[in-house]
């Protein structure tokens, strides 16, 4: 496998104003989006059929990962706000797979965990990694290094504008 350099690039090329416009296609914002769309669209029937939405999915595949987690320590995991997570983990505890329950310690803490039924659908959830891998088409290698390329351009774009990846 190609070793892949992390460094952040540097500052863009200043504009002279002669530079030809870009074609839709040559913009890799566009190529992201449509990518994110179609991995969607695969997700979506095999999510479906165990009756979850792609963030509830995620959820459930970081707490399982992490044990119990803090409302802003798993909002940060998954880059998702307050605003989001709150509503997608009400919706989980209402389907009985996740609990909440306020710190003792610290009353304005919210900590998920997951119960029984969670971590039962998680594997059953499971199944849906190896089948959407088959779906892209690519190779271990080249997973890892979309993977890997794609991690790079998210801190690059975090340090660039100051927030955290």
């Amino acid at each position: 496998m190609t070793s892949i350099d992390t460094t952040p690039a540097a500052s863009p090329p200043p504009l002279d104003g002669q530079e030809e416009l870009r074609r839709l296609d040559e913009f890799v914002c566009f190529t992201l989006y449509s990518a994110q769309r179609a991995v969607m669209s695969a997700y979506r029937p095999m999510l479906d059929k165990v009756g979850l939405t792609y963030p509830q999915y995620l959820v459930l595949v970081a707490l399982h990962e992490n044990g119990p987690s803090l409302v802003k320590g798993l909002g940060a995991k998954l880059h998702l706000d307050y605003g989001t997570l709150t509503p997608l983990l009400k919706r989980l505890e209402a389907a009985g797979l996740v609990t909440r329950r306020r710190r003792s310690d610290d009353e304005r803490l919210v900590e998920v965990s997951l119960t029984d039924e969670g971590v039962a659908l998680r594997f059953q959830a499971n199944e849906i990694v190896p089948s959407l891998d088959f779906t892209l088409g690519l190779t271990d290698a080249e997973l890892d290094q979309v993977k890997t390329l794609l991690r790079r351009m998210i801190a690059n774009v975090a340090a660039y504008t100051g927030t955290t990846a």
